[in-house]
């Protein structure tokens, strides 16, 4: 059983992973016995990143390039697979969000998302199933969101990218299945990051802040997930456990979308 889920000699590249839910992922996987390849926008965030990994035991490689620039994409991948091999894993989790009511978004501002967090995993995906196919085998993980099903106010452009995201991941299960390569996405519900800190800090009156109460509300769980959470769910799809599983969606949530809500008193 152990075996299953080993993913010793493997090559994972989780983009986006110098911190919060890619970096959980990556040290998951790491754990797990695959190798670490990492990427970020900027070189500081590279190094202190590899510190970390450092500092926990993970001996990680960290690249500077963007997700949406194809010709870096592709000049990047190639160099890791010279340096370090060809990619066996990869998590699409590099993204951003933008919390801006629809009729005040700009286009460019969609376009941005958009960009990021769906043509940023087609093209990464793009680069390295080649190489996957050539070694009969290949894992993709995509960081889906539950917004991928659920709308929400202010969130149109991420919805639609992750909606979107969720297709994508679909139709790779579909075009490359035949090739031993299982594409699935993973779609944490509402994750306790530094980011989202400020959402759940007490008030003055030693109240829950609204949208902590909101969300202890409409999660069956009645807690905020943490990084950790992902941990398993990612180790299954990057594993032999998952090798039948392709075209899915793990919602990690605690119940928030099987759940319809407590019945007004």
């Amino acid at each position: 059983m152990n075996n299953l889920f080993s993913l010793k000699g493997k090559i994972a590249l989780v983009t986006g992973a110098s911190y919060g839910i890619g970096f959980s992922i990556a040290t998951a996987l790491a754990e797990a016995g695959a190798k670490i390849v990492f990427n970020d926008l900027k070189s500081d965030l590279v190094e202190d990143a590899m510190e970390k990994y450092k500092a926990i035991g993970v001996d990680a490689h960290g690249y500077v390039f963007d997700v949406t620039d194809e010709e870096m994409v592709n000049t990047t991948i190639a160099r890791i697979e010279k340096e370090i091999g060809a990619i066996d894993i990869l998590v699409n989790n590099a993204g951003i969000i933008k919390r801006i009511p629809m009729c005040e978004m700009t286009a460019a501002d969609f376009r941005q998302v958009i960009d990021i967090d769906l043509n940023g995993p087609f093209i990464v995906a793009k680069a390295v199933i080649p190489s996957m196919i050539k070694k009969g085998r290949g894992k993709i993980i995509n960081i889906c969101s539950m917004m991928s099903e659920l709308g929400r106010e202010t969130v149109s452009a991420y919805a639609a990218a992750k909606g979107g995201l969720k297709m994508l991941t679909r139709n790779i299960a579909s075009e490359f299945g035949e090739y031993n390569i299982q594409c699935n996405g993973i779609g944490p519900g509402y994750i306790a990051t530094p980011q989202t800190a400020p959402l759940r800090e007490k008030q003055a009156d030693g109240s829950r802040h609204p949208f902590d109460s909101f969300i202890i509300a409409k999660t069956p769980a009645a807690r905020w997930g943490t990084t950790d959470d992902l941990k398993g769910p990612a180790v299954f799809l990057a594993s032999d456990a998952s090798n039948f599983v392709n075209g899915h969606i793990l919602y990690v949530d605690g119940g928030i979308l099987a759940y319809i809500g407590k019945q007004p008193k």
